[in-house]
């Protein structure tokens, strides 16, 4: 039986496609004993795991799901509120990226905190959570730079790269529990210790999510959406090359290294695509704003 579990769960997910029907399926074959009752209890389990990877998440999921990586970032830095204008300054500028862009609102809005860290890094939770570094702001020396990270992290948003992830690893969780309940149809596994197996693994996708970070392609993909949200807003697409720039010499980015690809592979990218990009003339009145409230020679640390 071991041998063919994995196959009889896969064939009637195909053949019958919800879990309904599976499950109906199964329970009618456990009445002709075709299979034991263990076997199409667990069948029924294993169903309603792929019928969930499948199911659409809704506006406030995504916020929720989101809210929860916020807490899992917030539990390893701090919020730094050292310069309230600061913080709403970004906000700002982020309320300007998302005013033209394909999704303007969201069910909690756009939010931007500034975590207490030397490191040059950010973060964005699908919920609209985005979080800048005191090293990468203080590393900007434009308006511009700074509204290439913000759009950069609002493409991730947008593109739902977070949401995706955790799709693919719904995938991933599913079949793997299909595995262990092939593994259980010979055991003995029950359907309560199977349902363990599976909840235990969701707190694993949030860490995985800021640990391991988007494969390079997402980044490429955020690189390139962010310039057009970029030029939607009016800023010059090539303030995200200038930050790329200052990463790549920067010395304070070792987090950022394990979760992008290299600054080097981003700029070269970039610069594919902004010959493409029909570029505003850069208003001298954003320096100024900038300097007034990011003095470069006031270090934020």
């Amino acid at each position: 039986m071991k041998k063919y579990f994995s196959f009889i769960i896969l064939v009637l997910i195909l053949v019958f496609g919800t879990c309904k029907h599976i499950d109906t399926v199964a329970q009618i074959a456990a009445e002709g004993e075709l299979i034991d009752q263990h076997t199409a209890n667990t069948i029924s389990l294993t169903a309603r795991a792929f019928e969930a990877a499948t199911e659409r998440i809704t506006p406030d999921q995504e916020y929720f799901i989101g809210r929860a990586v916020a807490a899992n970032i917030l539990s390893t830095y701090r919020i730094w509120n050292g310069n309230p204008a600061l913080t709403k300054y970004l906000n700002l500028i982020c309320a300007a990226i998302i005013l033209n862009s394909p999704q303007p609102t969201l069910y909690n809005g756009y939010h931007i905190a500034i975590l207490d860290t030397n490191e040059v890094n950010a973060f964005a939770t699908s919920g609209g959570h985005i979080f800048l570094t005191r090293g990468l702001v203080n590393a900007a020396k434009s308006e511009e730079a700074l509204a290439g990270v913000i759009a950069h992290e609002v493409a991730h948003i947008q593109l739902k790269h977070g949401i995706n992830a955790i799709k693919t690893n719904r995938v991933t969780e599913a079949l793997l529990l299909t595995a262990t309940a092939g593994i259980g149809a010979v055991t003995g596994l029950d359907a309560n210790e199977l349902t363990d197996i599976l909840n235990e693994s969701v707190g694993e996708i949030f860490q995985t999510m800021v640990n391991s970070g988007y494969s390079k392609e997402q980044e490429f993909e955020a690189d390139t959406a962010a310039m057009y949200l970029m030029v939607a807003a009016g800023y010059d697409p090539s303030g995200l090359i200038e930050m790329l720039s200052i990463l790549e010499t920067g010395t304070k980015m070792s987090r950022l290294n394990m979760t992008h690809p290299s600054p080097v592979q981003r700029v070269y990218y970039a610069n594919r695509v902004i010959g493409r990009l029909e570029i505003a003339e850069t208003d001298p009145s954003r320096q100024q704003r900038f300097n007034a409230i990011v003095n470069p020679r006031v270090s934020l640390f």
